[in-house]
């Protein structure tokens, strides 16, 4: 019997991608629940937004972000039958423990003295790329954008946080790196993200050439299509979702270092590259060259799906 799956998280893309990888393994089509704010505590019982809720109600919630967890409550409370809830982050908040299962990436777990019984462990950021899903598009991708054919690198570019900054040494790196791969007769694919600032962009789009490709976020954009066509991967160090993505592939990961911005948010993003490049052996650090080498490619929105599927199994 198929579940009716709810994804339930701000509309901000790396927690809906979250909620949708996951929410996907249960339901090919999620009702969103986009959030647009916190739910007030008074705003319960004839109050609530979610007093009278879409038909038919949700078997499973799946829900990313710290505004979501009210919300998800309230949902749940409008339903004749309560939903299994998951939350894809560490929740420390009030009605912690009406969740069925919290998911928390390992370099959250790590801080976390005794977790409670629900949670389990996550690889990075769960996410909607899939090895089936890229194989098929890697013909057409590779017809498209490297059509001579010869090997093909993908560079992944994020923005300023507030763990890294890309300073004019580290951009003039970047570009360094980006004009080398063309001049080894690879093609160049570079997707810039949602956080790459105007000025960072237009110094991408100047290195373009016949050997080099950047998306200007005009048009479709052509993200997966970019992933699927790639030999190899070059991403910056300031994203977890992105090296999440490309792993899934089994192809090389190659991270790029930027300037760091001392403080708590740099230790959790250097020990979650640590640990994808010296314990899981998923990535290696850019160190002005490619190679090929092997790992077991991950696959985590399904390894999440198997984990809720064993609990929702035991509860009945």
């Amino acid at each position: 019997m198929a579940l009716r799956a709810w994804t339930v998280c701000d509309p901000k893309a790396g927690t809906l991608t979250q909620s949708l990888g996951v929410a996907r393994q249960f339901d090919p089509e999620p009702h969103r629940v986009l959030l647009d704010g916190w739910l007030p505590k008074w705003r319960r019982g004839l109050f609530s937004p979610y007093r009278r809720i879409e038909k038919p109600e949700p078997d499973l919630i799946v829900s990313c972000g710290s505004i979501a967890p009210r919300h998800v409550f309230a949902i749940a409370e409008a339903c004749r039958k309560r939903p299994f809830l998951v939350h894809l982050q560490p929740y420390e908040g009030s009605g912690r423990d009406r969740y069925d299962l919290v998911f928390a990436g390992r370099h959250d777990l790590r801080r976390i003295e005794n977790p409670p019984a629900n949670y389990r462990e996550m690889l990075g950021a769960p996410h909607q790329i899939s090895a089936a899903m890229l194989k098929a598009l890697r013909p057409a991708a590779r017809a498209r954008w490297a059509p001579s054919g010869g090997p093909v690198v993908t560079v992944l570019v994020g923005g300023p946080t507030k763990a890294y900054d890309y300073g004019e040494e580290r951009i003039e790196a970047l570009l360094s790196a980006i004009r080398g791969f063309s001049a080894e007769g690879r093609t160049v694919l570079a997707s810039p993200s949602r956080r790459t600032p105007e000025a960072l962009l237009d110094r991408l789009l100047s290195a373009r050439d016949d050997g080099i490709t950047v998306w200007d976020r005009t048009g479709d954009n052509p993200y997966k299509e970019f992933v699927a066509a790639a030999d190899a991967f070059l991403v910056t160090r300031d994203s977890v979702t992105m090296p999440s993505e490309v792993a899934t592939t089994g192809r090389p990961v190659f991270i790029f270092d930027l300037a760091a911005v001392p403080g708590e948010k740099f230790e959790e993003f250097e020990w979650f590259h640590r640990d994808l490049s010296e314990t899981l052996g998923l990535t290696r650090p850019f160190e002005g060259r490619l190679y090929d080498y092997a790992y077991e490619a991950p696959d985590e929105s399904r390894r999440i799906a198997g984990i809720i599927r064993e609990e929702m199994a035991m509860q009945g």
